[in-house]
């Protein structure tokens, strides 16, 4: 669609959109010449078939005679493809046709003079704008156009890769001057809109340590898509493969191992194709703690081809997962003795891990009181013990000195971990079981 303004002008800008054409079908009425003259029951009798099969013959090379110029064989089935009505011809796009996101624009723009005088100095500029921004395809100011003469033309081409989804105004200025010496402003906007040629729909799940995700992908457009590559890019410090349903282990997101990759037909109006990646967090330390805390996990790029090999490439936005909840502190067992002797002292080798980007501590550690079961695993000696500061995303060792009052199986529960400059309380560790056992000594 194109708008120009008020007033009359020598010259007037001309756009047709640049794309591969189209298969020329044809309506498939063509027939088979013995159809003509007997039904296809006659070839169940083979007596009548081979007294008919001369005549036939006979007519239909007369039919396909080179020197009949009155196209009376036109609709004859002279080949079974015949009936599939290609006929070998391509027809140049008639309109302007749908636009889609990650495509090139091409346009062939032909500004022509139809006065009858020649216009001098012409300096043309075109450009895209979109509800963002504004960019220039062609600026001849620095070498403007001599002379164009009454009823010729200056042709160009401009190509812009399609980025944005939304409303489009390619701009067409010319700056000439006229038969009588007059300096004109001649500008023409044509509009066009930019859609979108498939959806991606993802679900995330997380087992354990291992993140799973699965990218639906969904051909919006009229015609078949023909894609080329669906490559996963992770975010820092995840690693990811991709999951195929004919494979036995898990393939390499980044290497194939193929020279030549047959792409994978996404049909028109609606043909979805799944892809399913595993995703483990690579880095260890500090920085494996921003991978959990992060929701990032990467974004898709996506590129293909349509029937007539015209490409098109697509990046998603970052794709999100659901953060792993990170306590600020953190204890791990490193170490219980094989046996427990009932009374007796013994020691158990824990690690404090501070998993926040600042200094923690000093800390003072004790064993709660307050609990709905009566405890027979305590501290022996001192009630409280004192830890140091522990820096950004470190850890500290230390042993705690307990004893047991109670045979069995019993736990070893509320530890509490007590921030002195922050006066905050944490209970980073959960019940760990320990089996008491009585020694007689004789």
């Amino acid at each position: 669609m194109s708008t120009t303004p008020q007033g009359i002008h020598s010259l007037a800008f001309r756009v047709m959109r640049l794309c591969k054409p189209s298969f020329h079908v044809e309506p498939p009425f063509r027939l088979d010449p013995s159809d003509l003259f007997v039904g296809e029951d006659i070839f169940d009798d083979p007596l009548a078939a081979s007294n008919l099969s001369p005549l036939l013959s006979s007519h239909v090379n007369k039919s396909t005679d080179s020197s009949d110029m009155t196209f009376a064989n036109r609709f004859l089935l002279h080949h079974p493809s015949d009936a599939m009505g290609f006929s070998g011809l391509l027809v140049l796009p008639q309109s302007f046709g749908a636009i889609y996101l990650g495509e090139t624009f091409c346009s062939y723009i032909s500004i022509n003079n139809s006065s009858n005088f020649e216009v001098k100095d012409v300096i043309i500029k075109a450009e895209i704008q979109t509800e963002r921004e504004r960019i220039l395809l062609l600026d001849t100011s620095k070498s403007p156009v001599g002379t164009i003469h009454a009823g010729g033309h200056y042709d160009f081409i401009v190509e812009h890769d399609v980025k944005e989804l939304g409303a489009y105004t390619m701009v067409c200025t010319a700056l000439y001057n006229d038969g009588d010496g007059e300096r004109k402003y001649l500008p023409q906007f044509f509009k066009f809109v930019v859609a979108n040629p498939l959806s991606v729909r993802t679900k995330v799940r997380t087992v354990k340590e291992t993140t799973y995700l699965e990218a639906c992908i969904e051909n919006h457009t009229k015609s078949n898509l023909y894609v080329d590559q669906v490559e996963f890019e992770p975010a820092p410090y995840w690693t990811a493969k991709i999951l195929k349903a004919d494979e036995l282990y898990p393939a390499d997101n980044s290497s194939t191992g193929e020279i030549v990759k047959p792409p994978i037909l996404v049909r028109s109006g609606g043909g979805i194709h799944n892809y399913l990646y595993q995703m483990k967090i690579s880095s260890p330390g500090s920085e494996q703690v921003k991978a959990k805390r992060s929701s990032i996990l990467g974004k898709l790029q996506i590129s293909w081809r349509t029937n007539l090999g015209e490409p098109g490439r697509l990046q998603t936005q970052q794709i999100l997962g659901t953060p792993s909840s990170c306590k600020e502190i953190e204890l791990h067992v490193l170490g219980i003795p094989s046996l427990i002797i009932l009374d007796k002292p013994f020691s158990v080798h824990l690690n404090l891990t501070n998993h926040t980007d600042r200094e923690l501590g000093p800390f003072e550690v004790w064993l709660s009181k307050n609990s709905a079961h009566e405890k027979f695993v305590m501290f022996n000696g001192l009630q409280t013990m004192a830890l140091p500061a522990v820096e950004a995303f470190g850890s500290t060792d230390f042993h705690l000195n307990l004893v047991a009052t109670k045979l069995g199986v019993q736990r070893i529960s509320g530890l509490i971990v007590f921030d002195t400059i922050e006066k905050k309380t944490f209970e980073p560790l959960a019940d760990v079981e320990v089996g008491i056992m009585l020694y007689v000594f004789l």
